[in-house]
Formats: structure tokens, sequence, C-alpha cells
């Protein structure tokens, strides 16, 4: 059995001369979540289609279960693509049965497992509907349901959190969750870090068509310098008695205090600071350690202005 159900070497990618992608490669483990993460506009989408050879990159290679990705491969994969779109005319159930049995799925199972996915994802009473008569979330997650039915060993999701509510995003945490304890790859492509800290094995960080950082969520979040919101009275001197442990900014004032950041240092901690403080006789009005997420990572690896959305041409 290969050790890896992607693999990406120097994927190169440019429209119009325009560079969309850059010198990208990863692998995808088995049995892990990995997250493709970064701003619209950073390159995921072209990447992924590169990926699974429905565009031709430039220059470069992908394998998928250690081949060239080709038609029997491709029967192994569940693809969630960014654009969404299921036949309109027919109904959610039929529409999940079709995609299952293009995988190879026979008729029976395949109509089993529709009902047993439309109920878990909430949409057994609208098992007979049209997609045109579905509300834009209920017609993605018949979508999502039609990229798993056949169970794959390789799932990748495009954006799949997009244009769901926070319940259905839970749900959908879920069953990610569910597909990994499986044993199923998944990699998932998404703007919203949120879902990777709390999902990921692994994560992949995309800015301006280049790759930024590929590791482990605990790696992304060592990369940024741990930070405590400090309040005290106005006159306090703190950048005396906090001096060489950390970077200070003044943040505002809030009922007569002063509002800081204090970035520690290297070999800082909130205990020695605590204690600094209070030796110094400082009165403080706030203390409040800050845990570091996976957006400030992503600012602290390629900066504010590479972190936000390219923008969407007319």
């Amino acid at each position: 059995m290969t050790e890896y159900a992607l693999e990406v070497e120097g994927l190169t990618k440019s429209f119009g001369g325009r560079p969309a992608v850059s010198n990208v490669s990863f692998r995808a483990a088995r049995g892990e979540i990995t997250g493709f993460l970064g701003p619209n506009g950073a390159g995921k989408t072209t990447t992924l289609r590169m990926a699974l050879g429905v565009i031709t990159p430039d220059s470069g290679t992908a394998r998928l279960f250690g081949q060239a990705p080709d038609a029997a491969g491709m029967d192994r994969v569940g693809f969630l693509p960014e654009e969404r779109g299921v036949y309109r005319k027919m109904t959610a159930e039929a529409v999940i049965v079709f995609f299952a049995r293009l995988k190879g799925v026979p008729a029976g199972e395949a109509r089993k497992r529709a009902r047993t996915y439309l109920e878990r994802f909430g949409l057994a009473d609208a098992a007979r509907k049209k997609i045109k008569e579905l509300s834009k979330g209920m017609a993605q997650k018949v979508q999502i349901i039609a990229a798993i039915v056949h169970e794959p060993d390789f799932i990748i999701l495009d954006e799949p959190f997009s244009g769901l509510d926070p319940v259905n995003q839970a749900l959908l945490e879920q069953v990610i969750r569910d597909q990994a304890a499986a044993g199923r790859t998944v990699l998932f492509s998404t703007h919203v870090m949120e879902h990777a800290e709390r999902l990921c094995d692994r994560i992949i960080l995309m800015a301006r068509g280049e790759k930024v950082f590929d590791g482990t969520v605990e790696e992304a979040l060592s990369r940024v310098p741990r930070q405590i919101l400090l309040g005290a009275p106005s006159g306090s001197d703190l950048e005396a008695v906090l001096g060489g442990m950390g970077a200070l900014e003044r943040l505002g004032e809030e009922e007569g205090s002063v509002l800081w950041r204090l970035s520690l240092a290297p070999g800082a901690d909130a205990q020695g600071v605590l204690r600094a403080l209070v030796d110094a006789g400082v009165r403080l009005t706030r203390f409040e350690p800050r845990r570091a997420h996976l957006h400030d990572a992503f600012v602290a690896l390629v900066g504010e202005d590479a972190a936000r959305p390219e923008p969407v041409e007319a």
C-alpha cells in the first residue's frame, strides 16, 4: 500500500502570463486530515485541479495513490469542487444514487446509503424534492453526500463550509472526523482558519500562489509570539517593569485604564510577567494571556497584506 494518497511536486501554472501557482509541493498522508489553507485567490483550487489531472500544469508532477492520475485512481476519490452544481431537475435522493452508481456502487446499496446520509444530514424529508426546490445550503449538503457516498479512499473538499450555517458546519466537521476515523484520507481547502484549527492533523498554508508553510497546527502556532492583554492605570510604567520580557503595544483606554498588548520574548512566560508586575506594585485591571490562533500564525508567516483575499475581478 502506498503511504500517501496524494503527492505533488513542483506544480506551477500561469494564466495569460500571470502566475497562479508557483512550485508547490506537498503530500497528503493516508488516514490524515490535511487542511489546504489560504485566502481567496491564493491558488488552492488551481493546485487541486492540477493534482487531479483536471488541468495540465506548466511544470511539476502529481501522483494519486502512487500513480499518475487516471480513471481507476479517480474512482477511489470523492471530490467536491468549488463550483457547486448538481442536476436541478433530479430529486436529492436520485442525485446521490446517480453519483454512487457512477463510482460502481450497486443500485440497492446506493439507495440504502443515500437514505442513510440524507437522514444524517437532516434531509430525510427532502429526499423526494428536486434540487431546484431546495435552499442553497440544502443543495450543497446533497453535493457533499454525493462526493462521499461511494466511501472513497481519498476525499477532497474545496471550500466545503462555504454557504453552510454554523449548525451544518459543525455537522460537516463531524462527518470529516468520522471519515478519517474510518481510515480515509481527507484534504479540504478553506479560507476560514478556525475549521482547520479544530480538525487538521496537518496544514498547508498558501499565499499568492506559493506554499508558505507545511506542518502540524502546533508547529504553525509555535511561529506566533505568545501574547498577554494587560490593563493598568494611566501613568504605570510598564515598559520599565517589563523591559526584556517582550514588546509592548498600547491599544487604547478602557474605563480609566490603559490597555496594552505584550508579545512575549523567547523564554518569557505569563507567570514571570505577572510576578514582575506584582512585585513592582502595578495595580492591574486586566491580565489575559491570549491563545494564538491559525490566523495569527498565517499573518506572522506571510504578513497582513498577503493574508488578505485577492480582489475579485469584474
